[in-house]
């Protein structure tokens, strides 16, 4: 009897919850077709190589559109500029409920407009109409940061800056990326046979994946450029699947800083996301004039109650200025102090403070820090922490490698007082490179988490 109470329930339960699930299921509509893709094309009155293009297909969600000429873009209206003759094809690709179709029709520029051409941005990457050869870029191997790696939301390469001449061995240095306004703006790669490439996207030029590899390579001779303006980001686009020097999987190329003797660029990594990856350029033949910062011998303190006069950035760690001393007894009872926290996971193993000044440091007459530290007994030193405060010396200017530039000394710590520690680079008196400084507590290279407190830093 049970049983046969049982079946029905369930199934009437069952019924139930696909009724609810259909209900709240949104109808999806037809998949539109290639037909009912339209659009119209309207020269400018001003200018025929100025042309606008208007969806015309009715309602969509989303419209997305590559006019042919290196430039992309979304909405119901977006303008294209054809500075040279020639016959472009424009693709518009809609998006409904049902799905997405795409359409496209071609585009006659009759003539080809000199004065279009004739703007800051493309003579500071060709030399100019007059430069017929075009100008020749190289990678600036001599300057750090050449070669970067940072998050995909980020401008700046927080991750990796290459060395000056790290990558010597990589093949990539000789490779020399031509920009001409001749020729439709041809571009020209000339890689000497090899080619640096992203292990993980390698294989899109011949190459095996993995790490970064150096790859036998020929690059196609049919490439150009094309730079385009999306809101206010510019970007210069290689063509053909080609690319500039390093090989990420991707064409497009967010330009930072293009000036004469300068090109910085960001492009993304297509096998990973999260990635941006970024490139120096300098014109083949230029040398970057050595700017040094002044030497000094200026005073340096903090006492972490917001008061100091150096600026701390936390690096694998947390930090907190002007906290309240927990420990306000012996030759340290001030009300503030720093909190200096250790973090567990493999970012974090290297965690320290640092400051870069912008200035180096002059140590032939102030080469005595001194730092005022409390170290809780409570925490974990049996293992791979140590009760140990770390000050080194370093050179910004060697990027992601300042730390094989270093002067490095250790002091131990008794537990459970204030202590102060005097940190004496005498010894290198005569060095003059030094513009960073680190601070590091409980040691490196472990993931062990720590708590600590720091009354002050001072060069007197």
């Amino acid at each position: 009897m049970k049983t046969f109470l049982y079946k029905p329930l369930a199934a009437l339960l069952l019924v139930l919850t696909w009724m609810g699930c259909k209900v709240d299921d949104p109808e999806l509509g037809p998949a539109p077709q290639s037909t009912q893709v339209k659009f119209n094309a309207t020269p400018s009155a001003a200018n025929a190589n100025i042309i606008t293009f208007k969806n015309q297909s009715g309602p969509v969600t989303k419209t997305v559109w590559d006019l042919g000429n290196g430039q992309t873009g979304s909405g119901e209206e977006i303008t294209g500029s054809y500075p040279l003759a020639g016959t472009y094809t424009v693709k518009l690709t809609i998006y409904t409920s049902g799905g997405f179709a795409s359409s496209t029709q071609t585009v006659t520029i009759a003539t080809t407009k000199p004065e279009m051409l004739n703007r800051p941005d493309y003579n500071f990457l060709t030399g100019g109409g007059s430069n017929v050869a075009g100008k020749t870029w190289v990678i600036e191997k001599a300057v750090s940061g050449h070669l970067g790696v940072g998050p995909a939301t980020s401008q700046t390469a927080e991750w990796y800056n290459a060395a000056p001449n790290e990558k010597a061995s990589e093949g990539f240095y000789d490779d020399e990326m031509v920009f001409t306004l001749s020729n439709n703006l041809k571009y020209t790669y000339i890689n000497h046979g090899n080619t640096f490439a992203n292990g993980a996207n390698a294989a899109g030029i011949g190459g095996a994946t993995g790490g970064d590899v150096t790859v036998n390579y020929t690059p196609p001779t049919n490439l150009s450029w094309s730079i385009t303006e999306e809101g206010d980001k510019k970007y210069l686009t290689i063509s053909n699947n080609g690319f500039i020097a390093y090989y990420t999987g991707v064409s497009k190329y967010q330009i930072l800083t293009l000036s004469e003797n300068e090109m910085y660029l960001r492009v993304a990594d297509k096998a990973n996301a999260a990635n941006a990856w970024y490139l120096r350029l300098a014109p083949k033949g230029y040398t970057r004039p050595v700017v040094e910062k002044p030497l000094r011998a200026n005073d340096i303190t903090d006492k972490f109650d917001g008061t100091g006069n150096i600026a701390w950035k936390a690096d694998g760690i947390t930090f907190k200025n002007a906290f309240d001393n927990p420990f306000p007894q012996g030759i340290n009872t001030a009300a503030k102090v720093g909190f200096y926290q250790r973090l567990t996971g493999d970012a974090n193993q290297y965690g320290n403070l640092q400051t870069t000044l912008d200035y180096r440091l002059n140590l032939s007459t102030r080469n005595k820090f001194r730092v005022k530290v409390f170290f809780p007994g409570a925490n974990d030193y049996t293992g791979t922490l140590k009760p140990q405060v770390s000050v080194k010396l370093q050179n910004s200017l060697a990027g992601g490698n300042a730390w094989q530039t270093q002067t490095e000394i250790v002091k131990q710590v008794p537990l459970n007082q204030w202590v102060e520690l005097e940190f004496d680079f005498s010894a290198i008196s005569n060095v003059t490179i030094y513009d960073q400084i680190v601070l590091q507590l409980g040691g490196e290279g472990h993931q062990v988490p720590g708590i600590f407190y720091v009354g002050s830093f001072e060069l007197k």
